[in-house]
């Protein structure tokens, strides 16, 4: 029984992780020949300051981005 955990900075909407869900379960389907049922995918939301980057949060590097545009 497949177990995907997938870690996102939170944003996404309820039907952009229904798509993801569904995508990730049929490559899976597709990869290694298991059944949909069998397959498990859980998100995980991160906030953009508990998710880093090259050293930095991604709170962090968006305020950066965001101050010089």
């Amino acid at each position: 029984m497949p177990n995907i955990n997938i870690q996102l900075i939170e944003g996404r909407s309820a039907e952009q992780k229904e798509a993801l869900i569904e995508k990730v379960t049929a490559a899976c389907v597709e990869a290694i020949d298991c059944t949909p049922e069998s397959v498990r995918v859980m998100l995980d939301d991160i906030a953009p300051q508990d998710f880093g980057i090259a050293g930095q949060s991604v709170a962090r590097r968006r305020a950066e981005q965001d101050a010089n545009a």
